[in-house]
């Protein structure tokens, strides 16, 4: 026999043998209950997962103006009937995102069995021609083909090619924000009760130029200063108004003369002239002026005297 082993004899091999007994026993009843339990959780899991009671009864969508709940209820991963508790929210939410007109979505659980879709939606602030009619938010985001469904009467942003959006976003980008910064500052200015802001149209040479009014009166507005001339705008257009006036053209681009406006105003005809075309326009000049006789050139502090 070997060094460190010993044999037990007599009374302590008794002992040895009814330890190891009580120690068997209880593994074997400690695996038993955790079978047992395991079944019973099992069978209960089961019991909770087919009980009809918490089967979603309906999805209700809320803060929808332009996206629909049937569209929305269409992208949904999540479908009336589902559990309750084992619906997937996380991709419902993700789903639901990709609805154009969804900015986010918050999905919260509720009893009776159902589920509480809250829904932001974007806010187009313009339309923009890229190849066709595009929908932008405040976020200068392209979100959306513009569509008749849609019912909107938005400023139009012109200027922007396609490719160069597609090609040049960073270069384009700036463009499309000054213009949107401009339409919001049109209406915090209250400028749409004196001439409704039709269209916007951009140029990295030229400058901006935007069409108001319901004859479309072209004005230039150029590059910078753009609070100065707003105001100079609205107080030329409410003088012109009270006046009985018609303009065709307003220029407040002068780089010579910043406080000059050339305004040339309609025929007596009443035929109207309004070109996003700038040829046209400086051949008008070429012959003769902005007016039908001579240019007018009026100081900023509205329709004041005029030099040749």
């Amino acid at each position: 026999m070997g060094a460190g082993f010993r044999v037990a004899r007599g009374r302590n091999r008794r002992r040895v043998s009814a330890g190891s007994g009580r120690k068997l026993a209880r593994r074997v009843a400690a695996v038993a209950l955790a079978t047992s339990c395991a079944s019973v959780g099992l069978v209960g899991w089961r019991a909770v997962c087919r009980a009809q009671a918490l089967r979603i009864r309906a999805i209700r969508f809320e803060g929808l103006r332009h996206a629909t709940a049937d569209e929305l209820l269409a992208r949904s991963p999540v479908k009336p009937g589902d559990h309750l508790l084992l619906a997937d929210i996380g991709a419902m939410k993700q789903a639901l995102s990709g609805h154009p007109w969804v900015l986010r979505v918050e999905v919260h659980r509720r009893w009776p069995p159902s589920l509480s879709v809250s829904i932001s939606e974007r806010t187009a602030q313009a339309l923009v021609a890229l190849s066709g009619l595009y929908l932008v938010d405040e976020e200068s985001n392209i979100f959306k083909r513009a569509e008749a469904g849609d019912g909107l009467d938005l400023p139009l942003i012109t200027g922007l090619a396609r490719t160069d959006y597609v090609e040049h976003r960073d270069a384009i980008e700036p463009l499309l924000a000054g213009a949107l910064a401009l339409g919001r500052t049109w209406r915090e200015r209250g400028l749409d009760g004196i001439a409704r802001l039709s269209e916007i149209h951009v140029d990295p040479v030229g400058g901006t130029t935007i069409y108001v009014g319901e004859e479309g009166t072209q004005v230039r507005l150029g590059m910078g200063d753009l609070p100065a001339k707003l105001s100079r705008l609205e107080k030329l257009l409410s003088a012109f108004h009270a006046e009985g006036k018609r303009v065709e053209v307003l220029h407040l681009d002068n780089r010579l003369h910043p406080s000059w406006v050339a305004v040339r105003f309609a025929r007596q005809s009443g035929a109207g002239f309004a070109s996003d075309r700038p040829n046209e326009l400086e051949q008008a000049e070429d012959q003769g002026g902005l007016t039908t006789g001579q240019p007018h050139f009026n100081k900023p502090d509205g329709v004041g005297p005029r030099g040749p």
